[in-house]
């Protein structure tokens, strides 16, 4: 949270420019790595569940 206030009240352009590059790429590689394994994890609770339902004789 200091860190934060700290960013916030830095006044210098450059800085606070690259900061929000960094955290801009940080995201996207976030949300590249969530969309990419998203689907595969889906799959993969899809079939532990219905492993748990067929196991529970429904």
């Amino acid at each position: 949270m200091r860190t934060l206030k700290r960013l916030l009240q830095d006044r210098s352009g450059a800085t606070s420019l690259e900061y929000g590059l960094i955290i801009s790429l940080i995201f996207l590689v976030i949300l590249t790595a969530l969309t990419a394994f998203g689907d595969t994890s889906t799959g993969i609770f899809n079939g532990a569940m219905n492993a748990i339902r067929n196991a529970m004789g429904g």
